[in-house]
């Protein structure tokens, strides 16, 4: 017979938690859109300093922004 340990409402509430995320990993993730998934692995991925250099390079030397036509046609 095993000696289970009583656990108070919230270490057992953690405990619980825990658990649902390995048995989530476990069975993978769903994602309702695409965009859902690539902000996921984003937020996942690390950057290589080289690389993030490189990029904010790029960014810098792209022209800014047009006006909206929007814009232009009410006079915003």
């Amino acid at each position: 017979m095993k000696h289970h340990a009583k656990l108070s409402p919230a270490q057992a509430h953690t405990e619980q938690q825990a658990g649902a995320q390995e048995t989530r990993q476990q069975a993978g993730q769903e994602f309702v859109s695409a965009d859902e998934l690539l902000r996921y692995d984003a937020a996942q991925t690390v950057v290589p300093p080289q690389i993030g250099e490189r990029l904010k390079a790029s960014a810098a030397s792209l022209p800014p922004p047009r006006r909206p036509w929007w814009k232009n046609l009410f006079g915003h």
